[in-house]
Protein backbone atom coordinates (compact mmCIF):
# COMPACT_ATOMS: atom_id res chain seq x y z
CA UNK A 1 0.00 0.00 0.00
CA UNK A 2 1.42 3.53 -1.02
CA UNK A 3 0.78 6.89 0.83
CA UNK A 4 -0.53 10.00 -0.27
CA UNK A 5 1.38 13.57 0.49
CA UNK A 6 -1.01 16.33 0.42
CA UNK A 7 -4.38 16.99 -1.58
CA UNK A 8 -2.60 18.12 -4.77
CA UNK A 9 -1.72 14.82 -5.69
CA UNK A 10 -4.87 12.90 -4.68
CA UNK A 11 -6.08 10.40 -7.37
CA UNK A 12 -8.15 11.56 -9.56
CA UNK A 13 -10.27 8.64 -11.79
CA UNK A 14 -8.85 9.00 -15.32
CA UNK A 15 -6.79 12.43 -15.01
CA UNK A 16 -3.19 10.94 -15.09
CA UNK A 17 -1.41 10.83 -18.17
CA UNK A 18 0.34 7.20 -17.28
CA UNK A 19 0.35 5.20 -14.37
CA UNK A 20 3.33 3.02 -13.41
CA UNK A 21 2.75 -0.60 -11.67
CA UNK A 22 6.04 -1.68 -10.03
CA UNK A 23 8.40 0.29 -8.39
CA UNK A 24 12.07 -1.95 -8.52
CA UNK A 25 14.77 -0.31 -9.91
CA UNK A 26 13.51 -0.05 -13.55
CA UNK A 27 10.04 0.60 -12.83
CA UNK A 28 10.82 4.01 -10.75
CA UNK A 29 13.38 4.92 -13.75
CA UNK A 30 10.32 4.64 -15.92
CA UNK A 31 7.68 6.73 -13.58
CA UNK A 32 10.68 8.81 -13.04
CA UNK A 33 11.19 10.24 -16.50
CA UNK A 34 7.33 10.44 -17.04
CA UNK A 35 7.74 13.18 -14.32
CA UNK A 36 10.89 14.55 -15.64
CA UNK A 37 8.59 15.78 -18.83
CA UNK A 38 6.15 17.06 -17.22
CA UNK A 39 3.56 14.24 -17.22
CA UNK A 40 0.88 13.85 -14.70
CA UNK A 41 2.14 10.46 -13.22
CA UNK A 42 0.18 7.83 -10.66
CA UNK A 43 2.36 5.01 -9.21
CA UNK A 44 1.88 1.81 -6.83
CA UNK A 45 4.39 -0.42 -6.01
CA UNK A 46 3.02 -3.87 -3.87
CA UNK A 47 5.58 -2.63 -1.20
CA UNK A 48 4.65 0.10 1.00
CA UNK A 49 7.71 2.87 0.97
CA UNK A 50 8.68 2.59 -2.72
CA UNK A 51 6.76 5.42 -3.77
CA UNK A 52 7.94 8.20 -1.67
CA UNK A 53 10.81 9.99 -3.79
CA UNK A 54 8.86 10.02 -7.21
CA UNK A 55 5.84 11.53 -4.70
CA UNK A 56 8.24 13.72 -3.43
CA UNK A 57 8.95 15.03 -7.30
CA UNK A 58 5.52 15.31 -7.95
CA UNK A 59 4.14 11.61 -8.69
CA UNK A 60 0.53 10.56 -7.52
CA UNK A 61 1.40 7.94 -4.86
CA UNK A 62 -1.90 5.20 -5.01
CA UNK A 63 -3.52 3.54 -2.33
CA UNK A 64 -4.04 0.26 -4.66
CA UNK A 65 -3.13 -1.51 -8.13
CA UNK A 66 -7.08 -0.35 -9.04
CA UNK A 67 -6.81 2.98 -7.69
CA UNK A 68 -3.87 3.53 -9.86
CA UNK A 69 -4.85 1.73 -13.03
CA UNK A 70 -8.15 3.89 -12.98
CA UNK A 71 -6.63 7.43 -12.40
CA UNK A 72 -4.98 7.14 -16.42
CA UNK A 73 -5.50 5.83 -20.05
CA UNK A 74 -2.14 4.13 -20.08
CA UNK A 75 -0.80 1.90 -17.72
CA UNK A 76 2.67 0.77 -18.01
CA UNK A 77 3.68 -2.31 -16.16
CA UNK A 78 7.09 -3.11 -14.94
CA UNK A 79 7.93 -5.88 -12.35
CA UNK A 80 10.01 -9.07 -12.51
CA UNK A 81 8.19 -11.68 -14.37
CA UNK A 82 4.67 -12.53 -16.00
CA UNK A 83 3.61 -14.30 -12.54
CA UNK A 84 4.11 -11.26 -10.47
CA UNK A 85 2.20 -8.63 -13.07
CA UNK A 86 -0.83 -11.40 -13.62
CA UNK A 87 -0.97 -11.08 -9.51
CA UNK A 88 -1.51 -7.51 -10.20
CA UNK A 89 -3.53 -7.46 -13.19
CA UNK A 90 -5.65 -10.04 -12.83
CA UNK A 91 -7.42 -9.40 -9.84
CA UNK A 92 -11.22 -8.44 -10.27
CA UNK A 93 -10.86 -5.23 -8.85
CA UNK A 94 -7.88 -4.44 -11.27
CA UNK A 95 -9.02 -6.24 -14.51
CA UNK A 96 -12.75 -4.21 -13.91
CA UNK A 97 -10.61 -0.82 -13.35
CA UNK A 98 -8.71 -1.32 -16.32
CA UNK A 99 -12.06 -2.50 -18.95
CA UNK A 100 -11.38 -0.20 -21.90
CA UNK A 101 -7.98 1.18 -21.11
CA UNK A 102 -4.72 0.13 -22.40
CA UNK A 103 -1.73 -2.22 -20.30
CA UNK A 104 1.60 -1.46 -21.66
CA UNK A 105 3.79 -4.20 -20.15
CA UNK A 106 7.14 -3.72 -20.38
CA UNK A 107 8.13 -7.06 -17.92
CA UNK A 108 10.48 -9.28 -19.39
CA UNK A 109 8.96 -12.81 -19.71
CA UNK A 110 8.58 -15.73 -22.54
CA UNK A 111 6.57 -15.23 -25.93
CA UNK A 112 4.26 -17.65 -24.51
CA UNK A 113 2.79 -15.71 -21.56
CA UNK A 114 3.18 -12.35 -23.44
CA UNK A 115 0.38 -13.84 -25.95
CA UNK A 116 -1.81 -15.51 -23.44
CA UNK A 117 -1.81 -11.86 -21.13
CA UNK A 118 -2.99 -10.74 -24.86
CA UNK A 119 -5.81 -13.13 -24.78
CA UNK A 120 -6.60 -12.32 -21.07
CA UNK A 121 -6.97 -8.67 -22.30
CA UNK A 122 -8.91 -8.87 -25.04
CA UNK A 123 -11.26 -11.09 -23.01
CA UNK A 124 -11.60 -8.37 -20.62
CA UNK A 125 -11.99 -5.46 -22.83
CA UNK A 126 -8.69 -4.20 -22.35
CA UNK A 127 -6.31 -3.03 -24.65
CA UNK A 128 -2.84 -4.47 -24.55
CA UNK A 129 0.75 -3.99 -25.83
CA UNK A 130 3.30 -5.74 -24.95
CA UNK A 131 6.93 -4.52 -24.60
CA UNK A 132 10.88 -5.03 -23.60
CA UNK A 133 13.02 -2.84 -22.03
CA UNK A 134 16.72 -3.25 -24.13
CA UNK A 135 19.10 -0.79 -22.18
CA UNK A 136 19.51 -0.68 -18.38
CA UNK A 137 18.28 2.02 -15.90
CA UNK A 138 20.57 4.43 -16.08
CA UNK A 139 19.76 5.07 -20.14
CA UNK A 140 15.97 5.86 -19.58
CA UNK A 141 15.14 8.90 -20.18
CA UNK A 142 18.04 9.38 -22.35
CA UNK A 143 18.31 9.15 -26.36
CA UNK A 144 20.35 5.76 -25.51
CA UNK A 145 17.54 3.90 -23.85
CA UNK A 146 15.68 1.12 -26.24
CA UNK A 147 12.51 -0.15 -26.50
CA UNK A 148 10.60 -2.88 -28.32
CA UNK A 149 6.72 -2.78 -28.48
CA UNK A 150 4.76 -5.57 -30.08
CA UNK A 151 0.74 -5.49 -30.77
CA UNK A 152 -1.65 -3.41 -32.66
CA UNK A 153 -0.16 -0.83 -34.65
CA UNK A 154 -3.11 2.12 -34.11
CA UNK A 155 -2.82 1.90 -30.05
CA UNK A 156 0.83 2.04 -30.19
CA UNK A 157 0.65 5.27 -32.46
CA UNK A 158 -2.04 6.53 -29.82
CA UNK A 159 0.19 6.15 -26.90
CA UNK A 160 3.75 6.82 -28.65
CA UNK A 161 3.22 10.72 -27.64
CA UNK A 162 3.34 9.38 -23.79
CA UNK A 163 6.21 6.64 -24.41
CA UNK A 164 8.26 8.97 -25.91
CA UNK A 165 8.73 10.64 -22.51
CA UNK A 166 10.81 7.69 -21.87
CA UNK A 167 13.78 9.17 -24.31
CA UNK A 168 15.49 6.86 -27.32
CA UNK A 169 14.06 4.52 -29.66
CA UNK A 170 10.90 2.96 -29.28
CA UNK A 171 10.55 0.08 -32.24
CA UNK A 172 7.12 -1.20 -33.00
CA UNK A 173 7.88 -4.89 -34.27
CA UNK A 174 4.30 -5.79 -35.67
CA UNK A 175 0.90 -7.15 -34.64
CA UNK A 176 1.87 -10.28 -33.04
CA UNK A 177 1.64 -9.81 -29.95
CA UNK A 178 4.98 -12.16 -28.63
CA UNK A 179 7.51 -10.84 -31.20
CA UNK A 180 8.67 -8.16 -28.58
CA UNK A 181 9.39 -10.94 -26.12
CA UNK A 182 10.67 -12.72 -28.53
CA UNK A 183 13.49 -10.02 -29.33
CA UNK A 184 14.63 -9.56 -25.72
CA UNK A 185 14.90 -13.23 -25.07
CA UNK A 186 17.31 -13.72 -28.10
CA UNK A 187 18.89 -10.72 -27.00
CA UNK A 188 19.42 -11.23 -23.92
CA UNK A 189 20.70 -14.84 -24.85
CA UNK A 190 23.28 -13.12 -26.60
CA UNK A 191 23.96 -10.81 -23.89
CA UNK A 192 24.34 -13.71 -20.56
CA UNK A 193 26.09 -15.95 -23.10
CA UNK A 194 28.59 -12.89 -23.13
CA UNK A 195 28.39 -12.33 -19.54
CA UNK A 196 29.07 -16.21 -19.06
CA UNK A 197 32.28 -16.17 -21.71
CA UNK A 198 33.72 -12.86 -19.80
CA UNK A 199 33.33 -13.98 -16.40
CA UNK A 200 34.73 -17.50 -16.98
CA UNK A 201 37.54 -15.71 -18.98
CA UNK A 202 38.33 -13.04 -15.69
CA UNK A 203 38.73 -16.46 -13.59
CA UNK A 204 41.08 -18.03 -16.34
CA UNK A 205 43.35 -14.99 -16.70
CA UNK A 206 43.28 -14.93 -12.58
CA UNK A 207 44.74 -18.11 -12.85
CA UNK A 208 47.41 -17.50 -14.99
CA UNK A 209 48.28 -14.27 -12.66
CA UNK A 210 46.66 -11.89 -15.05
CA UNK A 211 44.45 -9.16 -13.23
CA UNK A 212 40.81 -8.47 -14.38
CA UNK A 213 42.16 -4.66 -14.88
CA UNK A 214 45.37 -5.98 -17.31
CA UNK A 215 42.76 -8.08 -19.09
CA UNK A 216 39.70 -5.01 -19.52
CA UNK A 217 41.20 -3.19 -22.31
CA UNK A 218 41.80 -6.47 -24.54
CA UNK A 219 38.39 -7.96 -23.66
CA UNK A 220 37.33 -4.45 -25.22
CA UNK A 221 38.83 -5.12 -27.70
CA UNK A 222 37.53 -8.33 -28.59
CA UNK A 223 33.74 -7.35 -28.01
CA UNK A 224 34.75 -4.53 -30.85
CA UNK A 225 35.32 -7.13 -33.07
CA UNK A 226 31.61 -8.82 -32.47
CA UNK A 227 29.86 -6.15 -34.41
CA UNK A 228 30.56 -7.00 -38.30
CA UNK A 229 30.40 -10.70 -37.49
CA UNK A 230 27.14 -10.36 -36.22
CA UNK A 231 25.76 -8.79 -39.52
CA UNK A 232 28.00 -11.03 -41.57
CA UNK A 233 26.50 -14.26 -39.73
CA UNK A 234 23.29 -13.08 -40.05
CA UNK A 235 23.37 -13.10 -44.20
CA UNK A 236 25.15 -16.73 -43.50
CA UNK A 237 22.73 -18.14 -41.83
CA UNK A 238 19.95 -16.76 -43.52
CA UNK A 239 21.69 -17.16 -46.74
CA UNK A 240 23.49 -20.63 -46.10
CA UNK A 241 26.45 -19.57 -46.59
CA UNK A 242 28.31 -20.61 -43.27
CA UNK A 243 31.67 -19.05 -44.80
CA UNK A 244 34.91 -20.33 -42.72
CA UNK A 245 37.11 -18.87 -44.86
CA UNK A 246 38.30 -16.95 -41.95
CA UNK A 247 37.89 -19.06 -39.57
CA UNK A 248 37.19 -22.55 -40.14
CA UNK A 249 35.30 -24.86 -37.49
CA UNK A 250 38.38 -27.20 -37.15
CA UNK A 251 40.57 -23.76 -36.19
CA UNK A 252 37.64 -22.79 -34.14
CA UNK A 253 37.37 -25.82 -32.08
CA UNK A 254 40.90 -26.75 -31.79
CA UNK A 255 41.01 -23.24 -29.75
CA UNK A 256 38.11 -24.29 -27.76
CA UNK A 257 39.89 -27.63 -26.77
CA UNK A 258 43.07 -25.31 -25.71
CA UNK A 259 40.70 -23.38 -23.40
CA UNK A 260 39.31 -26.36 -21.86
CA UNK A 261 42.43 -28.09 -21.20
CA UNK A 262 44.22 -24.52 -19.36
CA UNK A 263 41.04 -23.91 -17.33
CA UNK A 264 40.53 -27.64 -15.80
CA UNK A 265 44.64 -27.28 -15.29
CA UNK A 266 43.53 -24.70 -13.10
CA UNK A 267 40.41 -26.45 -11.67
CA UNK A 268 38.13 -23.94 -13.10
CA UNK A 269 34.68 -25.61 -15.26
CA UNK A 270 34.85 -25.39 -18.15
CA UNK A 271 31.18 -26.79 -18.90
CA UNK A 272 30.30 -23.97 -21.16
CA UNK A 273 33.24 -24.15 -23.11
CA UNK A 274 33.15 -28.00 -23.44
CA UNK A 275 29.44 -27.48 -24.77
CA UNK A 276 30.72 -25.15 -27.46
CA UNK A 277 33.35 -27.21 -28.26
CA UNK A 278 30.74 -30.16 -28.58
CA UNK A 279 28.77 -28.57 -30.63
CA UNK A 280 31.69 -27.54 -33.02
CA UNK A 281 32.89 -31.09 -33.09
CA UNK A 282 29.36 -32.56 -33.71
CA UNK A 283 28.89 -29.85 -36.65
CA UNK A 284 32.67 -30.91 -38.37
CA UNK A 285 31.58 -34.75 -37.60
CA UNK A 286 28.69 -33.84 -40.59
CA UNK A 287 31.45 -32.89 -42.99
CA UNK A 288 31.14 -29.26 -41.87
CA UNK A 289 34.76 -28.53 -40.54
CA UNK A 290 35.66 -26.13 -43.59
CA UNK A 291 32.72 -24.14 -42.69
CA UNK A 292 32.15 -21.13 -39.89
CA UNK A 293 31.12 -21.36 -36.90
CA UNK A 294 27.72 -20.02 -37.64
CA UNK A 295 26.91 -23.49 -38.76
CA UNK A 296 25.95 -24.31 -35.69
CA UNK A 297 22.82 -22.53 -35.92
CA UNK A 298 21.65 -25.25 -37.77
CA UNK A 299 22.87 -27.87 -35.68
CA UNK A 300 21.35 -26.61 -33.10
CA UNK A 301 17.92 -28.53 -31.35
CA UNK A 302 18.67 -31.69 -33.52
CA UNK A 303 19.70 -34.65 -31.96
Amino acid sequence: MSSHTGQEHAVQPGKSAVTVLGLGPMGRSLAGAFLDAGLRTTVWNRTPGRDRELVERGGIGAHSAEEAVAASELTVVCVVNYDASDAVLRRTAVTDALKGRTVVNLTADTPDRARDTAAWAADHGIHYLDGAIMTPTTTIGTPAAVFLHSGPADLHRTHRPVLDALGGTHTHLGKEIGRAAAYDIALLDIFWTAMAGYTHALALARAEGISAPELAPFAQGIGSILPPLFAEWAQDVDGGGFSGEGNPLTSAVSSMAHIVHTSEAHGIDASVMRAAEGLGRRAIGRGHGADGFSRITELLGRG
